[in-house]
């Protein structure tokens, strides 16, 4: 704090002793001593207290920051959500058109690959519309034959 040489405090010291004589010298040193302490004291306590404020203005700041940059990829996200959101909704609508172009063309296309009218009765079914014949595990009712199954084989087998 004060640049003060051994030479300058020796003769500090000298100048006290003439002045206060030696009796009262070492109650003055104690009471100096006790006001360098409350001085160092408050000192180091104004530090803490400025250093504990510089600590949590910087701490708002970082969360100011986080905030800001979560509002920002908040944003984005949302703008990125709308642009996959038009672009399914164009996709789909693209689709759609195509399937309907598909079936405006083959609308009148038979199964030999003829043309016909749609007003024609007498004109086969279209590929799309045939009749699938009957599953051989489902009898005509619906219900499942009345032949047991085929067994795989015993329990020895398995080995």
């Amino acid at each position: 704090m004060f640049d003060l040489a051994f030479s300058e405090l020796l003769m500090i010291g000298l100048v006290a002793l003439v002045v206060l004589g030696p009796e009262r010298l070492p109650k003055a040193a104690r009471f100096a001593g006790l006001w360098v302490r409350r001085a160092r004291a408050q000192w180091y306590s104004v530090k803490s207290e400025l250093e504990r404020e510089m600590a949590a203005e910087e701490l708002k700041q970082n969360l100011d920051a986080v905030r800001t940059a979560a509002t920002d990829l908040d944003r984005e996200v949302r703008e990125a959500a709308g642009r996959v959101e038009t672009g399914v909704r164009d996709a789909g609508a693209h689709a759609r058109r195509e399937v309907k172009e598909l079936g405006d063309r083959f609308e009148g296309v038979t199964g030999d690959g003829s043309a016909t009218s749609a007003a024609d009765p007498a004109a086969p079914e279209a590929p799309g519309n045939a009749t699938v014949p009957p599953r051989p595990d489902v009898s005509a009712d619906g219900t499942a034959p009345s032949t047991p199954p085929i067994p795989s084989g015993d329990a020895d087998d398995r080995r």
